[in-house]
């Protein structure tokens, strides 16, 4: 091919270029329909907790036990038909970023980035805080990736239209941390070491 006919498929590909990737820039900025959230809470003198997460609205549907059901999902085509843990949020995973070495309920959560994950039950949750931390929802969760499972029981509260991310009970050295949507909420201790 001659450099005169290379210059027309050039001039010829730019405006198909421009298309593409104006298109891809406007899927970029289109509303979720879960805006994402960030909250951080420093604990002690400097060490950060921080959560980044997609907040569903109830938008007037029955959550739990319905929407998200109690235990785990049953499969899909994203998932090979296996039963997984609720994102705890929508979109990507929800993630934990701790700056320093943590308990929560009394367990040791080492420094770094974790996907957050839960079975929901009527009485006790379990909470996961997965190593993987850069999935798309919890349809490729594998267990062998945990670095910390707690069991936590869910308290009723005000209605809560959009999931929410909180810290309360602020102290020197601790906070109880939780996540609240509709009427439940699920508080967990985090405690820094003096």
């Amino acid at each position: 091919m001659n450099i005169d006919k290379l210059k027309v498929v050039f001039f010829l590909l730019i405006p198909v270029m421009l298309i593409f990737f104006t298109s891809i820039n406007a899927q970029d900025k289109k509303v979720r329909k879960s805006p994402k959230a960030k909250i951080t809470q420093t604990i002690g003198i400097d060490t950060e907790i921080t959560f980044e997460y997609s907040r569903p609205g109830v938008k007037g549907r029955t959550i739990w036990g319905e929407l998200i059901p109690f235990g785990l999902f049953e499969g899909n085509k994203y998932s090979d038909n296996k039963p997984f843990p609720w994102r705890i949020g929508a979109n990507e995973n929800t993630t934990i970023e701790v700056s320093s070495d943590v308990t929560i309920n009394g367990k040791l959560l080492p420094a770094g980035k974790y996907g957050m994950h839960a079975i929901p039950g009527e009485n006790e949750w379990i909470v996961m805080f997965s190593k993987e931390n850069d999935l798309w929802g919890s349809y490729k969760y594998n267990k062998a990736n945990d670095a910390l499972r707690i069991t936590v029981e869910p308290v009723t509260g005000p209605h809560q239209e959009w999931l929410t991310f909180g810290f309360e009970d602020l102290k020197d050295d601790s906070a109880t941390a939780f996540f609240h949507w509709e009427k439940l909420k699920i508080p967990f201790t985090i405690q820094i070491n003096k």
